[in-house]
């Protein structure tokens, strides 16, 4: 009988974290175990939000073994922290190229955190060159930190980070983006690996168009006859200005209502953007993950954001779970970017910009005044995310692209 074949995958935080990406990692290491693939996790054994907090070092949990790697306390809050933390776990994950051959694995899966993680291919490929190396970039680093102004465009630093991601990029036999833009950036890089786009599913995945609360929808939106969602992280990447700028040509509906359940570094600044006239707006707290599939069926139309600058950078996952539940999403962002691409491909939305703003909120009038036209987009968005989205066509994509890896 054949052995089974060998899979790797290393991100930072895993089971039984709860991190949405980590999230993502298991499921598809959980996915891959069904298919047939002996899976082997290698996150740290600390917790993301609580670093004093540590895992088991080996522990089997469905199906897939996790083998966390010891790490010292440094701070995940501080750069250097993170950087610390960085070269520890590539330089620990290096160690699987320096094992007996009936250890190795055949395939590793390396995501994007911790930052410059990817550099981890470089070492891999030179000590063992016959390990297939593929890319699930959710982020991208340096570029990130370059928008966000941690580190100046010009400096000697970025574009030697740059030069070493070339180097890695370069070893991937593929490298797997979350749409088109962030491809865009990745080929610039010139890294000739194979190119596939799978997209991080929604976490909550009902088997219908989730049917909306009453004391919640009341909580949130109070008698509105739309009720508009923002959930999810509010962050350096996500802005607000637009959205205002709807709501408050809006202002005069008082039965389209915006809400915000947000936390994040920026979610402050969005507070204290909303003035006392701004009557149709409102905040509720995070919901915990247990209460996210009420919350989000809650409203009619969910809300997604990111700056210009951002796109291709990072691409705001929590698009996928307004699909999943069959609503369309109201998105604040380029219009060259992945979602504004989904958004016109799959007619599930729309893309708000300073020259769609009037459009945009005639429609969503229009929206408001006929339910049923409402209802035909919600019932849209949920065939879309079933068809183009969920777990199991990502995974199922996954488990050929191993396939197809280690048949070359």
């Amino acid at each position: 009988m054949q052995a089974r074949r060998k899979v790797a995958i290393l991100y930072h935080f895993m089971h039984p974290d709860d991190v949405v990406s980590a999230q993502h990692l298991d499921g598809l290491a959980e996915d891959l175990t069904a298919q047939g693939w002996l899976v082997e996790a290698l996150p740290c054994n600390r917790g993301c939000r609580d670093e004093t907090k540590t895992y088991r070092r080996h522990e089997v949990h469905n199906g897939v073994t996790y083998n966390r790697v010891s790490r010292p306390r440094f701070r995940q809050a501080s750069f250097f922290g993170r950087l610390a933390n960085s070269c520890w776990m590539i330089a620990k994950w290096t160690g699987l190229a320096l094992r007996p051959q009936s250890r190795r694995p055949d395939l590793v899966i390396v995501g994007t955190d911790p930052m410059f993680g990817a550099l981890v291919a470089i070492p891999l490929r030179l000590l063992a060159p016959n390990i297939k190396l593929v890319h699930w970039c959710f982020d991208l680093h340096p570029e990130a930190a370059e928008v966000s102004g941690t580190v100046a465009q010009t400096s000697a630093a970025l574009k030697a980070v740059k030069a070493a991601m070339r180097m890695a990029y370069r070893r991937y036999d593929a490298i797997v983006d979350i749409g088109v833009c962030m491809r865009r950036l990745l080929r610039l890089y010139d890294h000739g690996a194979r190119e596939l786009e799978l997209t991080p599913w929604a976490l909550v995945e009902p088997e219908q168009p989730t049917s909306q609360d009453a004391e919640v929808r009341r909580e949130l939106f109070g008698d509105a006859r739309v009720g508009v969602l923002y959930s999810g992280n509010f962050g350096e990447a996500h802005d607000h200005e637009q959205i205002l700028r709807l709501a408050r040509r809006l202002r005069h509906r008082p039965d389209i209502h915006f809400c915000f359940a947000v936390r994040g570094n920026r979610a402050d600044a969005l507070k204290a953007a909303v003035t006392e006239e701004d009557t149709n707006i409102s905040f509720a707290g995070f919901a915990p993950i247990e209460m996210l599939e009420k919350r989000l069926g809650s409203a009619d139309i969910h809300m997604a954001s990111l700056f210009p600058e951002w796109s291709g950078v990072a691409v705001p996952s929590k698009f996928f779970g307004s699909l999943a539940t069959g609503r369309p999403v109201l998105y604040a962002g380029p219009q060259d970017s992945a979602i504004a691409n989904w958004i016109d491909r799959y007619d599930i939305g729309w893309t708000l910009t300073p020259e769609t703003l009037d459009l945009v909120a005639s429609q969503l009038e229009e929206a408001s005044n006929h339910p049923k036209t409402l209802a035909s987009i919600q019932q849209r968005c949920f065939e879309t995310y079933q068809t183009q989205f969920s777990r199991a066509k990502v995974t199922g994509e996954w488990n050929r692209l191993v396939e197809a890896s280690l048949a070359d």
